[in-house]
């Protein structure tokens, strides 16, 4: 990912987790707000109750890996951030990337296919 697109930031997680829309599955919580209207940004995180640091970098490289996947139809103007929970270590990719795709369908942020 490209630096100046993901958020580092403390008073932007903060921003997110107060006025932004939080939408929750057993392996991720998806906090989304509107942003900048040029880009996407996003941010991940990993509370030490997921485990050791060896499952805490797995949960992330999960996330970060779906997030790759769905890019391309995500649109641009929001903030995003994925929090990873207890079960994100132990499952595959793919499972994630389901919950992601359903969370940003359900936020506005990627047009459903169904529809």
């Amino acid at each position: 990912m490209f630096k100046p697109y993901v958020l580092t930031r403390n008073n932007d997680f903060r921003r997110l987790y107060r006025s932004g829309k939080s939408y929750a599955s057993p392996l991720i919580v998806t906090y989304v707000c509107k942003g900048r209207p040029s880009r996407t940004r996003i941010g991940i995180t990993a509370s030490r109750k997921i485990g050791n640091a060896v499952k805490r970098n797995r949960a992330r490289r999960l996330v970060r890996e779906s997030y790759r996947i769905l890019k391309p139809k995500i649109k641009p103007g929001f903030d995003i951030v994925f929090v990873c929970r207890g079960k994100t270590p132990y499952v595959k990719c793919q499972d994630v990337l389901k919950h992601m795709e359903k969370q940003l369908i359900s936020a506005g942020a990627i047009e459903s296919a169904n529809l």
